[in-house]
C-alpha cells in the first residue's frame, strides 16, 4: 500500500511505501535568513514531518541537499552538525550545488527515512 500525505497540486509532501518515507524538498520558511539559519529551519520542519509520520531523525536513511552557493557549504555543515549531534544517527548524504531555487531560498533538503 502507498500512503500519500500533503497534496500540493504538483506533489505530495510525504509518500510512504513498505515502511519507508519519501519526503519532498523541504525549505526554510524565512528566506531572508542566511544559510545556517535556513538550514536549521528546514531541519526543524523535517523533524516535524518525520514525527507526524511515525519516524524521527534517528531513522533518516539518506538526504539529498541542494544549495545555491557551494561557498556557503561550511555554514550549512555547521548547522547540520549542531542538529545531528549524535554521530551514530548521521544519514548518508549528498550535497549538490545548483544555480537557483525559489527567490531567497538557499537550501532544499530531500529525505528518505524508515518508519519506526
Amino acid at each position: 500500500m502507498i500512503k500519500r500525505v500533503g497534496n500540493y497540486e504538483v506533489l505530495h509532501e510525504v509518500v510512504e511505501h513498505n515502511g519507508i518515507l519519501y519526503l519532498s524538498g523541504i525549505v526554510a520558511d524565512d528566506t531572508t535568513l542566511g544559510m545556517a539559519d535556513q538550514t536549521t529551519q528546514a531541519l526543524t520542519a523535517l523533524t516535524r514531518l518525520l514525527e507526524e509520520n511515525g519516524s524521527g531523525t534517528d531513522r533518516i536513511l539518506q538526504v539529498l541537499i541542494f544549495i545555491t552557493d557551494m561557498k556557503l557549504k561550511p555554514e550549512m555543515n555547521r548547522a547540520w552538525k549542531a542538529f545531528f549531534n549524535n554521530p551514530d544517527h548521521l544519514p548518508a548524504r549528498a550535497t549538490l550545488g545548483i544555480s537557483s531555487l525559489e527567490e531567497g531560498e538557499l537550501i532544499e533538503i530531500v529525505t528518505t527515512a524508515a518508519v519506526r
